[in-house]
């Protein structure tokens, strides 16, 4: 990632950890999940695509570590990972279910399109609606999994 890049990436996530609202998404109806044409249509997710979302352009792996495994955190710049160990509460441990508190799709969907107030986790307005469901098909995964075997 060149310099830009990583730039943006520091920006957010230090937005995201001081708390401070980027702006109001809840009028782009961000908390309601996909949107589709007729109330009875489900979306489907796709969790291995969501894996790979996870795993890559969501960048959800900087602080909660590749496919959830928070001692598995991938090489970064020195001043990103200085930046995410000193997070305040630290990143959710996706793979211990004592600890989520969630309890639908939808606010997953929610929390990573608006992000979550007074933490690490910023909003992001990268991700399609799709990738979304994607990678939130993949959170289930890595619920039921727990802490054992890596997908």
């Amino acid at each position: 990632m060149n310099k830009t890049g990583w730039l943006n990436v520091f920006g957010i996530l230090l937005v995201g950890w001081l708390g401070i609202p980027l702006g109001h998404t809840s009028d782009m109806n961000a908390g309601v999940g996909p949107s589709s044409s007729s109330k009875s249509e489900k979306v489907e997710g796709d969790a291995g695509r969501g894996r790979e979302i996870f795993n890559g352009k969501g960048v959800c792996y900087y602080c909660h570590g590749m496919d959830g495994h928070r001692d598995k955190l991938p090489q970064i710049e020195t001043d990103t990972a200085a930046l995410i160990a000193r997070l305040n509460p630290p990143p959710t441990d996706l793979r211990n279910p004592k600890v989520l508190y969630l309890n639908t799709d939808q606010q997953r969907f929610r929390i990573i399109r608006e992000g979550h107030t007074g933490t690490g986790m910023f909003p992001d307005t990268t991700m399609t609606d799709q990738d979304i469901t994607d990678t939130v098909a993949y959170l289930a995964i890595l619920r039921r999994e727990g802490y054992g075997k890596s997908p």
